[in-house]
């Protein structure tokens, strides 16, 4: 369960990450995409950890 918390995570907040990022140009949405995938993993981590286990 944990891995899917943190798929969804890092899949979610990567897509919104590179849609921020898309509106100045490529390497700025692949950067914002790389944080947001990031920030996803660790908020799927903290879900599972405080809601889930």
């Amino acid at each position: 369960m944990q891995r899917l918390c943190i798929l969804v995570g890092m899949t979610l907040l990567g897509w919104v990450g590179w849609w921020l990022g898309a509106h100045e140009g490529f390497m700025t949405a692949f950067l914002v995409s790389g944080a947001g995938s990031f920030l996803g993993v660790y908020l799927g981590w903290r879900v599972h950890r405080d809601y889930l286990d």
